[in-house]
């Protein structure tokens, strides 16, 4: 396994080993005790698959609440993505900044995103897959949500054309005056 620290404490990109021959790949994609020992302590309790169809697809910012906030382990079954962890956590020293990476199932890295964390995407292929573990249930009434193109976050998104976004994500709030649920412990 292949770890690098990212430049959000806590966001981690992984990469499994694959063992390939002449009919593919194997790759362990999840143990809990090897990513224990890598730093990825967090149990996970649900997997989610989503599907997007068209490229340019933004889905987030989005996070659970405590006493539901969820840590998530994001990695792309098909396709490809630039998936991105915005640190919400008030007194961080990295509040507001946020990190981004391209997961594909060509390239098979995984992003760990911690408690803490807002979490979108975009696609960059067609029919792009995402397969997630979450450390909580899904419980509608503590999920939240930021603006995808907040100019105080300021992700630079790989967009090639306008995206294509749910009404909800569209009219997410922005950061100022957001009162974050979350507390930096660091």
């Amino acid at each position: 396994m292949e770890i690098t620290e990212t430049k959000l404490s806590g966001v981690k990109l992984l990469k499994a080993h694959r063992f390939g021959d002449h009919r593919g790949f194997f790759a362990e994609t999840y143990s809990q005790r090897a990513y224990a020992a890598l730093g990825v302590d967090a149990t996970f309790v649900q997997d989610n698959h989503s599907v997007s169809a068209a490229v340019g697809t933004v889905r987030g910012l989005h996070f659970q609440a405590p006493p539901h906030a969820q840590a998530k382990l994001v990695r792309c079954g098909r396709g490809a993505i630039f998936d991105v962890a915005v640190d919400i956590r008030r007194g961080s020293p990295t509040y507001g900044h946020w990190a981004g990476y391209t997961l594909s199932a060509e390239n098979g890295a995984q992003l760990y995103i911690p408690v803490g964390f807002a979490h979108g995407f975009a696609t960059l292929e067609p029919d792009s897959e995402i397969i997630y573990k979450c450390s909580d249930y899904y419980a509608p009434e503590t999920e939240g949500a930021l603006r995808w193109d907040d100019p105080d976050i300021g992700i630079k998104w790989p967009l090639t054309s306008a995206p294509v976004l749910s009404g909800k994500d569209a009219a997410a709030p922005l950061l100022a005056g957001f009162n974050s649920p979350f507390t930096f412990e660091g």
